[in-house]
């Protein structure tokens, strides 16, 4: 059963049975094609299933100074670093505070 949510998000009405077969194309549909789920269990909804981006959007969305922030992230290249490039970044930073000014 589908049945149309708010904005242009499409809410699937599914039983706990399929959301337990099915879990990764679910989790698939709903984080590429923005697709919502309900989880109804003895037919009653018990869960909401939806992808972060969606939840953030629609839910929480983030204050505008946390968006300020994102956009300057994305113009100085920041948001392409790996976990592997933070980590070394301070590291490096964490060496250069140790050693002892002369």
């Amino acid at each position: 059963m589908m049945v149309r949510g708010s904005g242009c998000s499409m809410t699937n009405v599914i039983s706990t049975l399929t959301a337990r077969a099915q879990l990764g194309r679910i989790i698939k549909r709903a984080s590429q094609d923005n697709e919502r789920f309900v989880i109804r269990r003895r037919g009653e909804p018990k869960v909401v299933l939806l992808s972060l981006q969606d939840y953030i959007r629609t839910i929480a969305p983030p204050p505008k100074w946390l968006e300020r922030i994102w956009a300057q992230s994305r113009r100085q290249g920041l948001d392409q670093l790996t976990l592997r490039d933070i980590d070394g970044l301070v590291a490096d930073v964490r060496r250069r505070q140790k050693k002892p000014s002369r």
